[in-house]
Protein backbone atom coordinates (compact mmCIF):
# COMPACT_ATOMS: atom_id res chain seq x y z
CA UNK A 1 0.00 0.00 0.00
CA UNK A 2 1.44 3.38 -1.02
CA UNK A 3 2.00 6.14 1.53
CA UNK A 4 -0.50 8.95 1.85
CA UNK A 5 0.55 11.81 -0.47
CA UNK A 6 -0.34 14.43 2.17
CA UNK A 7 -0.01 13.85 5.90
CA UNK A 8 -2.12 15.75 8.42
CA UNK A 9 -1.74 15.63 12.18
CA UNK A 10 -3.32 17.98 14.69
CA UNK A 11 -1.26 18.71 17.79
CA UNK A 12 -2.28 21.20 20.45
CA UNK A 13 -4.23 23.39 18.05
CA UNK A 14 -1.72 23.21 15.19
CA UNK A 15 -2.50 21.42 11.94
CA UNK A 16 0.75 19.97 10.60
CA UNK A 17 0.53 19.40 6.84
CA UNK A 18 3.33 17.50 5.10
CA UNK A 19 3.62 16.98 1.36
CA UNK A 20 4.66 13.34 1.30
CA UNK A 21 6.16 12.19 -2.01
CA UNK A 22 9.83 12.57 -1.03
CA UNK A 23 11.11 10.18 -3.71
CA UNK A 24 9.53 12.45 -6.33
CA UNK A 25 10.61 15.73 -4.71
CA UNK A 26 7.05 16.10 -3.41
CA UNK A 27 5.89 16.77 -6.97
CA UNK A 28 2.16 17.42 -7.15
CA UNK A 29 0.21 14.75 -9.02
CA UNK A 30 -3.55 14.31 -9.07
CA UNK A 31 -3.71 12.09 -5.93
CA UNK A 32 -1.63 14.66 -4.00
CA UNK A 33 -3.77 17.56 -5.25
CA UNK A 34 -6.90 15.71 -4.17
CA UNK A 35 -5.39 14.86 -0.77
CA UNK A 36 -4.29 18.48 -0.28
CA UNK A 37 -7.86 19.63 -0.93
CA UNK A 38 -9.22 17.20 1.64
CA UNK A 39 -6.61 18.24 4.22
CA UNK A 40 -7.23 21.93 3.52
CA UNK A 41 -10.96 21.50 4.06
CA UNK A 42 -10.27 19.77 7.39
CA UNK A 43 -7.92 22.55 8.52
CA UNK A 44 -10.38 25.21 7.40
CA UNK A 45 -13.43 23.67 9.08
CA UNK A 46 -12.04 22.04 12.23
CA UNK A 47 -12.33 24.50 15.12
CA UNK A 48 -9.60 22.59 16.95
CA UNK A 49 -7.12 23.87 14.35
CA UNK A 50 -5.97 27.43 15.13
CA UNK A 51 -2.83 27.53 12.98
CA UNK A 52 -1.52 25.47 10.04
CA UNK A 53 2.12 24.60 9.35
CA UNK A 54 2.99 23.23 5.91
CA UNK A 55 6.26 21.58 4.91
CA UNK A 56 7.67 18.86 2.67
CA UNK A 57 8.97 15.39 3.52
CA UNK A 58 12.58 14.54 2.74
CA UNK A 59 15.17 16.89 1.29
CA UNK A 60 12.92 19.02 -0.89
CA UNK A 61 9.93 21.21 -0.15
CA UNK A 62 8.09 20.77 -3.46
CA UNK A 63 9.37 20.76 -7.04
CA UNK A 64 5.97 21.73 -8.45
CA UNK A 65 3.66 19.80 -10.73
CA UNK A 66 4.58 16.26 -11.72
CA UNK A 67 6.19 16.70 -15.14
CA UNK A 68 6.54 12.92 -15.58
CA UNK A 69 2.79 12.50 -15.15
CA UNK A 70 2.24 15.36 -17.61
CA UNK A 71 4.45 13.61 -20.17
CA UNK A 72 2.61 10.33 -19.68
CA UNK A 73 -0.73 12.12 -20.13
CA UNK A 74 0.47 13.65 -23.40
CA UNK A 75 1.03 10.14 -24.72
CA UNK A 76 -2.02 8.44 -23.21
CA UNK A 77 -4.89 10.94 -23.10
CA UNK A 78 -6.90 12.22 -26.04
CA UNK A 79 -6.73 15.74 -24.61
CA UNK A 80 -3.04 15.36 -23.88
CA UNK A 81 -1.11 17.43 -21.37
CA UNK A 82 -3.54 20.36 -21.60
CA UNK A 83 -6.45 18.28 -20.33
CA UNK A 84 -4.26 16.74 -17.62
CA UNK A 85 -3.03 20.14 -16.42
CA UNK A 86 -6.56 21.53 -16.36
CA UNK A 87 -7.55 18.75 -13.98
CA UNK A 88 -4.36 18.89 -11.92
CA UNK A 89 -4.20 22.67 -11.53
CA UNK A 90 -7.95 22.85 -10.94
CA UNK A 91 -7.77 20.38 -8.04
CA UNK A 92 -4.62 21.98 -6.64
CA UNK A 93 -6.12 25.46 -6.78
CA UNK A 94 -9.23 24.39 -4.86
CA UNK A 95 -7.09 23.21 -1.96
CA UNK A 96 -4.67 26.13 -2.16
CA UNK A 97 -7.47 28.71 -2.11
CA UNK A 98 -8.82 27.08 1.07
CA UNK A 99 -5.47 27.44 2.78
CA UNK A 100 -4.98 31.02 1.57
CA UNK A 101 -8.46 32.15 2.62
CA UNK A 102 -9.03 30.20 5.84
CA UNK A 103 -9.49 32.23 9.01
CA UNK A 104 -6.29 30.81 10.51
CA UNK A 105 -2.62 31.72 9.97
CA UNK A 106 -0.45 29.64 7.67
CA UNK A 107 3.25 29.00 8.34
CA UNK A 108 5.40 27.40 5.64
CA UNK A 109 8.66 25.64 6.48
CA UNK A 110 10.72 25.48 3.31
CA UNK A 111 13.14 22.62 3.88
CA UNK A 112 14.70 22.50 0.41
CA UNK A 113 14.02 23.27 -3.23
CA UNK A 114 10.76 25.08 -3.97
CA UNK A 115 9.96 25.24 -7.67
CA UNK A 116 6.91 25.83 -9.82
CA UNK A 117 3.75 25.40 -7.81
CA UNK A 118 5.99 24.57 -4.87
CA UNK A 119 7.37 28.12 -5.11
CA UNK A 120 3.79 29.45 -4.96
CA UNK A 121 3.00 27.36 -1.89
CA UNK A 122 6.25 28.24 -0.14
CA UNK A 123 5.80 32.00 -0.34
CA UNK A 124 2.06 31.91 0.33
CA UNK A 125 2.50 31.51 4.07
CA UNK A 126 1.83 34.38 6.45
CA UNK A 127 5.18 33.43 7.94
CA UNK A 128 7.77 31.77 5.68
CA UNK A 129 10.77 30.14 7.33
CA UNK A 130 13.38 28.58 5.04
CA UNK A 131 16.47 26.54 5.72
CA UNK A 132 19.72 28.11 4.57
CA UNK A 133 19.97 25.41 1.90
CA UNK A 134 16.53 26.17 0.44
CA UNK A 135 16.17 27.86 -2.92
CA UNK A 136 13.32 29.15 -5.06
CA UNK A 137 12.84 28.77 -8.81
CA UNK A 138 9.88 29.56 -11.03
CA UNK A 139 10.75 26.66 -13.38
CA UNK A 140 7.66 27.07 -15.57
CA UNK A 141 9.32 28.51 -18.67
CA UNK A 142 11.91 25.70 -18.57
CA UNK A 143 9.13 23.30 -19.61
CA UNK A 144 7.27 25.79 -21.79
CA UNK A 145 4.53 26.67 -19.32
CA UNK A 146 3.15 29.77 -17.62
CA UNK A 147 2.58 30.05 -13.88
CA UNK A 148 -0.08 28.59 -11.62
CA UNK A 149 -0.73 28.54 -7.89
CA UNK A 150 -0.98 32.33 -7.90
CA UNK A 151 2.76 32.88 -8.37
CA UNK A 152 2.22 35.75 -10.81
CA UNK A 153 -0.13 37.33 -8.23
CA UNK A 154 1.88 36.75 -5.03
CA UNK A 155 5.46 37.26 -6.22
CA UNK A 156 5.26 40.88 -7.49
CA UNK A 157 3.43 41.87 -4.30
CA UNK A 158 6.37 40.61 -2.26
CA UNK A 159 9.38 41.68 -4.32
CA UNK A 160 8.07 44.15 -6.92
CA UNK A 161 7.33 43.74 -10.61
CA UNK A 162 10.92 43.98 -11.90
CA UNK A 163 12.28 41.21 -9.67
CA UNK A 164 9.19 39.08 -10.33
CA UNK A 165 9.73 39.45 -14.08
CA UNK A 166 13.33 38.36 -13.71
CA UNK A 167 12.47 35.34 -11.60
CA UNK A 168 9.60 34.16 -13.79
CA UNK A 169 10.76 35.09 -17.31
CA UNK A 170 14.46 34.29 -16.83
CA UNK A 171 13.81 31.43 -14.42
CA UNK A 172 16.49 32.69 -12.01
CA UNK A 173 17.15 30.68 -8.87
CA UNK A 174 17.05 32.63 -5.58
CA UNK A 175 18.81 31.27 -2.49
CA UNK A 176 17.50 31.58 1.05
CA UNK A 177 19.74 34.47 2.07
CA UNK A 178 18.81 36.57 -0.95
CA UNK A 179 15.17 35.57 -0.45
CA UNK A 180 15.27 37.03 3.06
CA UNK A 181 17.04 40.19 1.89
CA UNK A 182 14.43 40.97 -0.79
CA UNK A 183 11.42 40.15 1.38
CA UNK A 184 10.50 36.90 -0.35
CA UNK A 185 10.60 34.99 2.96
CA UNK A 186 10.33 35.94 6.61
CA UNK A 187 13.58 34.39 7.80
CA UNK A 188 16.34 31.98 6.78
CA UNK A 189 17.46 29.61 9.53
CA UNK A 190 19.92 26.77 9.94
CA UNK A 191 18.55 23.55 8.54
CA UNK A 192 18.82 21.78 11.90
CA UNK A 193 16.74 24.50 13.54
CA UNK A 194 13.94 24.78 10.96
CA UNK A 195 11.41 22.55 12.69
CA UNK A 196 12.15 24.03 16.12
CA UNK A 197 11.71 27.56 14.77
CA UNK A 198 8.49 26.48 13.10
CA UNK A 199 7.17 25.04 16.33
CA UNK A 200 8.08 28.23 18.17
CA UNK A 201 6.22 30.35 15.61
CA UNK A 202 3.20 28.02 15.63
CA UNK A 203 3.06 28.15 19.44
CA UNK A 204 2.92 31.95 19.26
CA UNK A 205 0.20 32.03 16.60
CA UNK A 206 -1.93 29.26 18.08
CA UNK A 207 -2.28 31.26 21.29
CA UNK A 208 -3.26 34.48 19.50
CA UNK A 209 -6.78 35.77 18.81
CA UNK A 210 -7.70 33.59 15.84
CA UNK A 211 -10.67 35.69 14.62
CA UNK A 212 -8.46 38.78 14.54
CA UNK A 213 -5.72 36.93 12.63
CA UNK A 214 -8.27 35.63 10.15
CA UNK A 215 -9.68 39.12 9.59
CA UNK A 216 -6.18 40.54 9.11
CA UNK A 217 -5.35 37.80 6.57
CA UNK A 218 -8.45 38.62 4.55
CA UNK A 219 -7.79 42.37 4.62
CA UNK A 220 -4.19 41.92 3.52
CA UNK A 221 -5.29 39.77 0.57
CA UNK A 222 -7.97 42.31 -0.39
CA UNK A 223 -5.75 45.34 -0.05
CA UNK A 224 -4.24 45.40 -3.54
CA UNK A 225 -7.54 44.97 -5.34
CA UNK A 226 -9.81 47.27 -3.32
CA UNK A 227 -10.04 51.08 -3.62
CA UNK A 228 -8.98 52.88 -0.45
CA UNK A 229 -12.42 54.00 0.71
CA UNK A 230 -13.90 50.57 0.09
CA UNK A 231 -11.04 49.02 2.00
CA UNK A 232 -11.65 51.32 4.96
CA UNK A 233 -15.25 50.13 5.04
CA UNK A 234 -14.09 46.50 5.01
CA UNK A 235 -11.73 47.27 7.87
CA UNK A 236 -14.59 48.75 9.91
CA UNK A 237 -16.83 45.75 9.26
CA UNK A 238 -14.08 43.25 10.09
CA UNK A 239 -13.15 45.12 13.26
CA UNK A 240 -16.78 45.27 14.42
CA UNK A 241 -17.17 41.54 13.76
CA UNK A 242 -14.01 40.80 15.74
CA UNK A 243 -15.24 42.96 18.63
CA UNK A 244 -18.23 40.64 19.01
CA UNK A 245 -16.07 37.53 19.50
CA UNK A 246 -15.09 35.98 22.85
CA UNK A 247 -11.44 36.46 21.86
CA UNK A 248 -11.83 40.23 21.64
CA UNK A 249 -13.76 40.42 24.88
CA UNK A 250 -10.98 38.47 26.57
CA UNK A 251 -8.33 40.70 25.03
CA UNK A 252 -9.99 43.88 26.26
CA UNK A 253 -10.60 42.42 29.72
CA UNK A 254 -6.98 41.30 29.99
CA UNK A 255 -5.73 44.71 28.88
CA UNK A 256 -7.84 46.48 31.48
CA UNK A 257 -6.79 44.00 34.18
CA UNK A 258 -3.14 44.24 33.15
CA UNK A 259 -2.78 40.51 32.65
CA UNK A 260 -1.85 38.27 29.73
CA UNK A 261 -4.93 37.29 27.66
CA UNK A 262 -6.02 33.67 27.37
CA UNK A 263 -7.43 33.64 23.85
CA UNK A 264 -7.60 29.85 23.64
CA UNK A 265 -9.74 29.67 26.73
CA UNK A 266 -12.06 32.50 25.68
CA UNK A 267 -15.73 31.51 25.51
Amino acid sequence: MSAEPVLLSIEDGVGWLTLNRPDAGNAIDIPMARALLQAAIRCDQDEAVRCVVLTGAGKMFCVGGDVSAMGAAEQAKAGGAGEFLSELAGLFHMGWVRLMQMQKPLVTLVNGAAAGAGFSIAIGGDVVLASNSAHFTSAYTAVGLSTDGGLSWILPRLVGLRKAQEMILRNRRVGAQEAQAIGLITQAVDEAELEAEGRKMAAELVNAATPALGAARALLLDGYATPFEAHLEREVRRMAACAATPASREGVAAFLSRRKPDFRGAR
